[in-house]
């Protein structure tokens, strides 16, 4: 690893930090409450209680197929990518010398280039594990959707309970394809890599003030929580939520 800079060490140490820190404070932090993600858990919670009282759910099935057309389209772009990087080792000496002659700030050593290369298809090779992971969850999720049972053919307590087993799987294949989305943004920042590891550090902040901001201070998230009914925080192990003033949907 001598041809890596002290700089190019830093930079890739500061990338793995934006990318798993983020990660753990969107998906582990006590604050994770208050993000857009999990505030769109609560409607996906909320979708699977008003589904299971529907005697027609044909609405239901068609937002799962368009989830999973979503997260297939992703898994598919991943691999179509890795693929990319397949051709961009094998075609390494004529890129370098391209990029010599364009005067593109472009790292000459081969063995650097190809760890970078490397580098971004296992950040891909890791985003088409989750969205595959992801897709499945929905498959599973719309299997359970269709054993809910009419309302009159089961007692209320079943019919939610199932509900609310289709309900935490959804939320789960959300998590994963959120994770699988991360990486392709995270993908992008690492493209700086190329043109240096100042570029490298800059473009790795960009993106993570970019999915910041998104997360916990976005329009998006205003609208969202704008229709709450209960709250965005996910229940706890018995089945509670933590805030007061609402109560459990499943319960």
């Amino acid at each position: 690893m001598h041809f890596l800079s002290l700089f190019d060490l830093l930079a890739v140490g500061w990338f793995l930090f934006a990318w798993f820190g983020f990660n753990l404070m969107i998906d582990l932090s006590p604050i994770r409450g208050k993000t857009l993600s999990a505030s769109m858990e609560v409607y996906r919670r909320s979708w699977m209680l008003t589904m299971a009282t529907r005697p027609v759910r044909i609405m239901d099935t068609a937002i799962m197929s368009g989830l999973q057309q979503g997260t297939a389209f992703f898994a598919s772009t991943s691999l179509l990518a890795i693929g990319g990087g397949f051709a961009l080792l094998d075609s390494t000496d004529r890129i370098l010398t391209m990029a010599g002659d364009l005067s593109i700030p472009v790292e000459q050593s081969r063995a650097l280039w190809e760890v970078k290369v490397l580098g971004l298809m296992l950040i891909l090779a890791y985003a088409f594990f989750k969205f595959g992971w992801a897709y499945r969850l929905f498959n599973y999720c719309s299997i359970i959707m269709g054993s809910v049972p009419e309302t009159g053919q089961a007692s209320e307590a079943e019919i939610l309970n199932i509900a609310g087993k289709a309900a935490e799987l959804n939320v789960l294949a959300g998590r994963h394809f959120n994770r699988g989305q991360r990486s392709f943004f995270f993908a992008i920042a690492f493209l700086g890599w190329f043109a240096g590891p100042e570029v490298f550090a800059f473009t790795t902040l960009s993106v993570l003030v970019v999915l910041i901001r998104r997360q916990f201070a976005s329009k998006s998230r205003t609208a969202v929580l704008s229709g709450h009914h209960f709250p965005a925080s996910p229940p706890t192990k018995d089945g509670e939520y933590t805030e007061t003033g609402s109560s459990n949907p499943f319960t």
